[in-house]
């Protein structure tokens, strides 16, 4: 067995040796754990002593970053020539390596974000909570704190413009009612020029950028050359457009001095856990935006949060939308290196400061108080599941609240495409980042065969295999060990678990315990009756919200691999049809049944598919009858 690299901090000399080679130079390091993981990037103007000030006695370090330095067996850095390209880097190497110890934003699914598909040759537009993407050309605008202003400002952009409002044609061949209505151009059938939609869909974006002004400027440009050419109808629509847009902002109004400036505002709120952050965004005197960020209280110092806020969102926006001037409520650590980061970003420059006095003081106060409110709501949230997780450690008798809870659940029908699905809530929320799922390989379940109890001990097998094969493997403290599992079903589900644990030498360890469905009744190892509860109390409303999303999560995955088997086993009998072809067939046709429908040259635009193979997949949708039997029992067949 491979022995892990011992940490840095139990080993000084090693330690100092490392630290001697980081030079005192602007740059991004990295810190690295037993595994080669990278656990987390930071940049600093002076290396060294940043990094050495993580190992430090008597640091004051929060429990996060305590945690982390005690994994670090390795540091790297990379030296740049100014702060500013340091900022750079390590933006752009957080969103590559995306370590687990650069955690800032605590809910990424608290506030939606609202999405362009720049990376389709239509875009679409829709709001959304889950900002991950695997395409890097889509966009995001958000955080957004108001989700009813939000939806309703799409509406009325989806009024003021004819924008794709599908993500999949209704119909094949022809356009669907939105078409009929002017509500969109047709893009399901291509009656759009794709240059001319895109050019539409900028127009669009420059709403939620906050350049409405400098786009009701544009639009009424075009009115006017219209109106000359004497293309009224095409005037017509520009001037119900530039209607919508002055609707748009009619009530947004800020009162500032300097209406010209451009500027956000940002402040936050902050209890012993939560420190809630407000981004106003006003352009030309009017809030565009209202943005919310929901940070570990215990990350930093107020200005360390409201930095490190910026860095975030400035990061992912484009330069058109940084403004020129940023309002904070205090000081940034880092503010000279931050402004010349947009600078350079923005190509003019960007001040950062604390407004002291007058109407920016008083913006700051608003957007302070604003902060405040959503932070006495995520209170409001956390005392009421942190009173279940009390309730929940009272009835099972946990040493400690459950932090950390899994759910796990079985699905299939009659034992075909057996799945597993791991959810995971932390706090009482769910954390959809720690979601998995399984596909069963026990051979034994097979359509006509089912076996529950064997799926559900090869799952837990699975899951806390590394922990049974290093006893060294740290499991107190270790962020990823749950602190309860749950299983749903009854006491046969748990039973084949405990003797599974028992194996693994892991049952002193994992707290488990099956919430059977009928009646929800909560039993425990090696109890036969099940515990006294009541249905309502918190507690045990919390175990159900964890079953209830573990069975939608294995069911939407069971449904997925179904669905899949189904398409692949029309496609499996043609010679020559690898499993790769026909994924880009069935991504390039969306069914079997437009693919059916599809000439052989069609089918030769698909990336793979020669013309002969086309030939030979048109063919085996179309056979031809080569004699009167044939043709028979072709009539007879499209008659059935």
């Amino acid at each position: 067995m491979t022995t892990k690299p011992t940490p840095l901090v139990k080993d000084p000399d090693r330690l100092e040796a490392r630290l001697k080679e980081i030079p005192p130079e602007p740059g991004v390091y990295f810190m690295r754990d037993g595994d080669d993981r990278i656990i987390y990037i930071g940049k600093s103007k002076k290396l060294r002593a940043r990094v050495r000030s993580y190992f430090r006695e008597n640091s004051g370090h929060n429990e996060r970053i305590a945690l982390m330095v005690r994994q670090v067996v390795d540091i790297e850095f990379i030296v740049t020539d100014t702060e500013a390209e340091a900022l750079a880097l390590e933006a752009n190497l957080i969103k590559q390596h995306q370590p687990h110890f650069n955690v800032l934003l605590k809910d990424d699914k608290k506030y939606p974000y609202l999405c362009i598909t720049w990376s389709e040759e239509y875009p679409r537009i829709f709001i959304t909570r889950n900002r991950r993407s695997n395409k890097a050309q889509d966009r995001y605008y958000g955080p957004y704190v108001d989700v009813h202003a939000l939806r309703s400002t799409l509406r009325l952009v989806k009024r003021i413009f004819p924008l794709r409002q599908r993500p999949q044609p209704l119909y094949k061949d022809r356009p669907c009612l939105n078409y009929d209505i002017g509500r969109c151009l047709g893009v399901c059938q291509k009656l759009v020029n794709v240059e001319d939609y895109r050019k539409m869909m900028q127009r669009v974006a420059m709403i939620f950028q906050g350049r409405t002004g400098e786009l009701e400027d544009i639009l009424t440009q075009h009115m006017e050359k219209a109106a000359e050419a004497l293309d009224f109808e095409y005037a017509a629509r520009l001037r119900d457009q530039i209607k919508g847009l002055q609707a748009l902002t009619a009530d947004q109004k800020v009162a500032l001095p300097d209406d010209t400036v451009s500027r956000d505002a940002i402040a936050l709120m902050a209890d012993d856990h939560h420190a809630c952050v407000q981004l106003f965004q006003i352009r030309a005197g009017r809030l565009v935006g209202r943005l919310g960020f929901v940070a570990d209280a215990q990350s930093g110092t107020p200005g360390a949060i409201l930095q490190r806020v910026l860095e975030d969102h400035f990061s992912t926006v484009d330069p058109v939308e940084i403004p020129a001037e940023i309002l904070t409520q205090h000081e940034l650590p880092e503010h000279e290196m931050l402004a010349e980061f947009l600078s350079d970003r923005r190509g003019r420059k960007v001040s950062i400061y604390v407004p002291q006095r007058q109407t920016k003081a008083d913006l700051i106060e608003m957007v302070e108080r604003n902060a405040g409110y959503e932070l006495a709501r995520t209170q409001r949230f956390a005392d009421r599941n942190n009173q279940a997780m009390l309730d929940l450690a009272t009835v099972l008798d946990l040493p400690d609240l459950p932090h950390r809870i899994e759910g796990y659940d079985i699905s299939h029908i009659q034992g075909s495409d057996a799945v597993a699905s791991q959810v995971v809530f932390i706090d009482g929320l769910p954390g959809k980042q720690h979601y998995r799922h399984y596909k069963i390989k026990n051979p034994t379940v097979r359509s006509g065969h089912s076996d529950d109890f064997a799926s559900m001990a090869e799952v837990i097998r699975r899951r806390f295999r590394k922990y049974a094969q290093d006893p060294n493997t740290k499991r107190i403290g270790n962020p990823d060990f749950p602190d309860l599992v749950m299983i749903d079903g009854g006491k046969g589900q748990l039973s084949a678990v405990v003797e599974v644990l028992r194996e693994m030498n892991l049952l002193e360890d994992v707290k488990v315990v099956s919430l059977a469905k009928q009646r929800e009744e909560i039993f425990l190892p090696g109890e036969s009756l099940p515990l006294q509860t009541e249905a309502e109390q918190p507690g045990v409303q919390l175990l159900r919200r964890l079953r209830d999303e573990a069975h939608r999560f294995a069911v939407s995955f069971h449904r997925q691999q179904r669905s899949d088997r189904m398409k692949r086993s029309r496609l499996d009998e043609i010679p020559g049809l690898g499993h790769h072809r026909q994924k880009e067939l069935l991504a390039h046709f969306r069914s079997i049944d437009y693919l059916r429908e599809a000439s052989p040259k069609q089918i030769a635009e698909v990336p793979g598919i020669g013309p002969k193979l086309a030939q030979q997949i048109y063919d085996y949708f179309h056979p031809e009858p080569h004699s009167m039997e044939d043709l028979e029992e072709v009539v007879a067949s499209s008659g059935s």
